[in-house]
């Protein structure tokens, strides 16, 4: 490879109807006038709906020397990539939905006005810098009904552009793959997507031009993402049109119609949304996004895990009975299985300064500690990676007790450079030892 010869950060591999963001190569100029070389910092916020059972979250100890909790075990192999921080508080008081919207905005919702979310404020810095300033996923559409005077539907997402506009996140994994990887402008686009040609074969011979101006380091980062990008569009195919049975049984029971485009499976559907958010990162297609694991009033059910027959809304308010807890904290490390494999694919992504992880800011958790009495206290959060040295990880952090959750998100704010010294008029103070 000649060493003079340099890709800019932002090229893209195009094909008939597509294009496709690369992944950061060596072969890339990533310096700016006045700034160093490197990959950006990222923030990626992950909510879990109904809260957990507070016995089987609490991790024992604190600082460097604590123990994950009997929920937090699938973290283990990345547990010096985490920080558990205790005595958050929301600030909530009308159940699910109050409690949603606050998540990321640290402000108490009156009626259907919020305030807007730390990802819409980081969004507005660096959202000019890629193609999409934000993503916003999900697995589940807006509810009907009301709780108090908050419409349930508000309880879909944490996003907020404004005090008065929610961002409802994309639950489709086809038009979300395709918001993220497709030009459908043209009629060239159109005529591929009635072909279903997958995205990777109208791009290849572009990638493959560029491998014979790359190392063999940068050959094998673009045939793992390429790969990646591959079992995506080949999960999401399948999931819509299932390949046909070899045997069909002789009696057919009365069935609903799902909503098209929505994968039937609950684990697949989210895995899939999942591998998009990573994707979208890696590419540098955004570098804010928000991923709604289920509906923050989600009465979702998670029969395909063993021992559960209940709602995810039903089993939180379990009374402290013991079926119920069961199910309860069941469903909860499933979800922690399901962010502790998202957080070591980010980290298998090498680049070249760190890894993807590395390079980002995650926040996991429940606007609520215990669906059980909607207990706003003692919030289940957990921070992972190291926001390029910005965050301290592998501690169990014990903030004092009623901390509010806006400290958490002014302090995040600063570290990702937000200028600020207040936070939606819920806080000036910050958490020490981040």
């Amino acid at each position: 490879m000649t060493k003079s010869w340099k890709l800019s950060r932002r090229t893209l591999l195009r094909g008939l109807g597509a294009t496709l963001a690369l992944p950061v190569l060596d072969i890339m100029n990533t310096a700016k006038a006045g700034q160093p070389a490197g990959p950006p910092l990222r923030f990626l916020s992950v909510f879990q709906p109904n809260g957990v059972y507070p016995k089987h979250w609490d991790v024992e100890g604190s600082g460097k020397d604590f123990t994950l909790s009997k929920i937090l075990q699938p973290l283990a192999p990345i547990k010096d990539d985490i920080t558990v921080i205790s005595n958050l508080d929301n600030v909530g008081t009308q159940g699910h939905v109050q409690m949603t919207g606050s998540f990321l905005t640290g402000h108490a919702m009156d009626g259907t006005v919020n305030a807007k979310s730390l990802d819409m404020m980081y969004a507005e810095k660096v959202g000019g810098e890629t193609r999409l300033p934000f993503v916003v996923l999900g697995t589940e559409p807006p509810r009907q009904g009301g709780a108090g005077n908050n419409p349930i539907s508000y309880a879909n997402t944490v996003t907020w552009a404004s005090p008065t506009t929610r961002v409802s996140p994309e639950i489709n994994p086809q038009v979300a793959f395709d918001t993220l990887f497709r030009n459908q402008s043209s009629p060239a686009a159109r005529q591929r997507l009635q072909d279903r040609r997958s995205v990777v074969d109208v791009v290849l011979n572009d990638a493959n031009a560029l491998k014979q101006k790359a190392s063999s380091l940068d050959q094998h980062r673009i045939d793992e993402y390429l790969a990646s990008v591959r079992s995506v569009e080949e999960r999401i195919e399948k999931s819509l049109n299932p390949p046909k049975k070899s045997w069909t049984p002789p009696s057919s029971p009365e069935l609903t119609r799902p909503i098209a485009g929505i994968p039937k499976r609950r684990d697949e559907h989210l895995q899939m949304m999942i591998d998009l958010m990573v994707l979208a990162m890696q590419t540098d297609t955004t570098r804010v996004g928000s991923l709604m694991t289920a509906h923050g009033f989600s009465r979702q059910n998670f029969s395909f895990l063993k021992g559960v027959n209940s709602d995810h809304h039903g089993m939180s308010h379990h009374k402290n009975q013991e079926s119920a807890v069961d199910e309860y904290s069941r469903v909860s490390t499933w979800y922690v299985e399901m962010l502790s494999g998202m957080l070591q694919r980010m980290k298998s992504i090498n680049e070249g300064n760190g890894s993807l992880l590395d390079n980002t800011i995650v926040m996991f958790g429940s606007g609520m500690k215990d669906g059980n009495g909607h207990v706003r206290e003692n919030l289940p959060i957990i921070l992972a990676g190291k926001g390029q040295g910005r965050i301290a990880t592998g501690q169990h952090l014990v903030c004092k007790e009623n901390t509010p959750l806006a400290d958490l998100h002014l302090t995040l704010a600063q570290k990702l450079n937000l200028e600020m010294d207040e936070f939606n008029g819920a806080t000036t103070s910050t958490i020490a030892g981040l």
